[in-house]
């Protein structure tokens, strides 16, 4: 009997316990032809301040700690040289998921032992040129991969017209989803509005979700919603340097519209069960577009409509499971809106298709397995 072929897959979004998912699906969707390690920062410095490795006893991976060094960039740090041991020890494919031109990119490929394949992912689907030593960091890890995966198909796209990355195996794999935190719940909707101080029953909730930023589209929806002829209310969920101006326009609006800011993960599921339609009006900036849109598929794992606008990688996230729209014009989200908010029918019909997508092909073990599935390709191809 052969023995499990092992997989070590280094990230510093492995310090959260939720980013592990992938790590953790992989590790039971391979039980028993592949070992599984994730390698992680003991501590890292994040967005809103410094995290510490927990674990959780029902991890399926291994897991790894070791320590980071100038984690307030994410361009700028390294791990420390303790992740050397982890790579070397009988390891047969190490997956990185950092980004090709940054410092821990590079360190973790040079300190992968020259016979075991190396396989990255990435989320870059703009063209952009890097300043030394960001730019030779992507050209030694491109050159040492033997493969890579893009995040989504804009980014596969995108990179294929860089050097060295159209002679590399690649795949296109989406980001996942827990279809299983993530689900229809009438009743765990309902409560959410009741919190709110609304009616159970009452007009259909028009639903935005994410980070308060001029480019997610949020001025859009606020151009637009005041102009339906037909009830609406809208619950905006999320926060950032637009709430301010999100509030005063929420006050003339009065009981039409909440705003709920510090919403925890474990709560998302309720509040995508209290909207009757998620949009996300995304609009492209020129040193931004839309990566992916988690959003979109934590909407379609509850069952929730999904209007979007056609920034980067939301028309490919979304597919016919959607309705997609053009981006920064608002008179055509207010005529899709109205056609929504008074058919039933057609809110009934996206749900499912939603729902359908999610389980299909943003699920985790599907995720997890489409990973294992190309590391074996290229173990194949190396052998």
């Amino acid at each position: 009997m052969m023995r499990p072929r092992k997989l070590v897959t280094v990230s510093h979004s492995y310090v959260v316990t939720l980013n592990r998912r992938l790590a953790n699906e992989m590790a039971r969707v391979g039980a028993g032809r592949w070992d599984v390690t994730a390698v992680a920062p003991s501590t890292f410095h994040g967005d809103l301040g410094p995290l510490k490795l927990q674990r959780d006893p029902n991890e399926a991976v291994n897991l790894e700690a070791v320590p980071a060094f100038f984690s307030r960039s994410l361009h700028g740090f390294v791990y420390g040289p303790e992740v050397h041991a982890h790579l070397s020890r009988g390891v047969d494919l190490v997956h990185l998921w950092e980004e090709p031109y940054v410092l821990s990119g590079l360190e973790v490929a040079l300190m992968t032992p020259p016979h075991v394949p190396l396989v990255f992912s990435t989320f870059q689907n703009l063209a952009k040129r890097y300043p030394p030593p960001f730019a030779q960091a992507e050209r030694f890890v491109v050159r040492r991969a033997a493969g890579w995966i893009a995040w989504g198909q804009t980014v596969h796209d995108n990179l294929l017209a860089r050097p060295g990355y159209e002679q590399r195996p690649s795949r296109f794999i989406p980001v996942g989803v827990d279809v299983e935190h993530f689900r229809p719940d009438l009743e765990a909707g309902r409560a959410f509005r009741e919190r709110l101080g609304w009616k159970a029953e009452g007009p259909p909730v028009v639903g935005f979700l994410g980070r308060f930023v001029p480019e997610k589209g949020l001025r859009l929806l606020m151009d637009a919603l005041p102009r339906l002829r037909t009830p609406w209310r809208a619950l905006f969920v999320g926060g950032g340097p637009l709430e301010v101006d999100l509030r005063a326009w929420a006050e003339h609006h009065g009981d039409r519209v909440r705003v709920v800011t510090g919403v925890k993960h474990a709560q998302v599921p309720h509040a995508l069960n209290a909207m009757d339609v998620l949009c996300a009006p995304s609009e492209t900036t020129p040193a931004w577009k839309e990566q992916f849109g988690r959003m979109l598929v934590e909407a379609f794992a509850c069952g929730v409509p999904v209007f979007a606008s056609d920034s980067g990688e939301i028309p490919h996230t979304v597919g016919d499971a959607g309705r997609i729209l053009r981006e920064g014009f608002s008179p055509a989200w207010t005529t899709a809106l109205e056609e929504l908010l008074e058919s039933p029918a057609q809110r009934q019909d996206l749900a499912a298709r939603g729902r359908e997508r999610a389980m299909s092909r943003f699920a985790w073990p599907v995720v997890a397995k489409a990973h294992l599935d190309f590391f074996e390709q290229v173990l194949e191809r190396g052998a």
